[in-house]
């Protein structure tokens, strides 16, 4: 009885170490780009004669490579996770696994991602894989984070990656396509994150993260998001106009971005921020996720 009692003690600890070294990779960022990735690669194809293995490759290169990017961050800010309520729970905070492990960990799946990307999509597919890991890991989290209101902006050249190297892994060049896929997932991120920051606002401070928010106030935070969302609003607009996509797409995202524009302009006035800053927050990501299932359906006017 003792050693079954031990053995299943045992198992459940591998199991959440494995939890553990899952939760590192920050999965629901993976899922929401990888969905943002097939969006661009389905939009290049045009629904017409799909490489479903180079599909593969490329969410599969892409996805390691974001996870490489946010495992080494979550080796980085393990201090001042530990000073949030919102990640002192994590596996390092915690000090369930070892930093050095987390680290060999990160740069592994960092080298097989990149590889992928280069050696089964194409270099440019590759490079841009290196750009987005560069700009988030040594730009974003080494540098910018702890330092600088701009982290989040500039950070939003990472993010913007993922649809356009699946868009790149099908053209082999960046092109009006390309640019207005990262416009896109770059001017989305700036409103997305601040309203996550405004509800996080004391604990940012306390960990000691200059966020826009911590720094500048929040009445200044709401106002700076305001040119981001004005500015997403065109690029569905431009995608229209360069027939990637059709009417629904263009209906859709213009209805989209102007709901959430009118919500953000509410908020100027919130009486209650927090629940402001939290219906802001689910209204971007809902956004995001419709645009680009849009985006897949309607590619080059499928449904338009």
């Amino acid at each position: 009885m003792e050693r079954k009692r031990r053995s299943e003690g045992s198992e459940a600890g591998r199991l959440t170490v494995l939890k553990d070294y899952v939760a590192l990779t920050k999965p629901s960022i993976i899922r929401l780009n990888a969905i943002a990735a097939f969006g661009g690669f389905w939009v290049a194809s045009k629904w017409d004669n799909i490489d479903w293995l180079l599909l593969l490759y490329m969410l599969i290169g892409s996805a390691l490579t974001m996870a490489s990017a946010c495992v080494i961050n979550n080796y980085w800010d393990r201090d001042l996770d530990m000073k949030m309520e919102r990640t002192k729970n994590r596996a390092l905070p915690q000090k369930r696994l070892h930093p050095t492990g987390v680290l060999v960990y990160g740069i592994v799946l960092g080298i097989i991602g990149v590889a992928v990307l280069f050696l089964l999509v194409n270099p440019l597919t590759g490079w841009l894989g290196l750009l987005g890991f560069f700009v988030y890991v040594v730009i974003y989290t080494l540098w910018l984070k702890r330092t600088s209101t701009w982290s989040t902006s500039i950070g939003g050249i990472s993010g913007a990656m993922p649809p356009v190297i699946g868009y790149c892994a099908v053209t082999n060049e960046v092109d009006a396509g390309a640019w207005i896929l990262f416009a896109l997932l770059f001017l989305w991120q700036p409103a997305h994150f601040w309203s996550l920051a405004i509800r996080r606002v004391e604990e940012y401070r306390a960990a000691g993260f200059p966020l826009l928010p911590v720094v500048k106030g929040i009445p200044r935070t709401k106002w700076q998001m305001l040119p981001y969302i004005v500015l997403l609003i065109p690029t569905g607009i431009l995608m229209f106009a360069y027939e990637y996509v059709g009417y629904t797409f263009l209906i859709i995202s213009l209805i989209g971005g102007v709901l959430w524009l009118v919500h953000t302009i509410m908020g100027l006035r919130a009486a209650d921020t927090t629940k402001w800053a939290r219906t802001n927050f689910l209204i971007s990501i809902n956004y995001l996720m419709v645009v680009f299932l849009i985006m897949i359906a309607d590619t080059n006017g499928a449904i338009g």
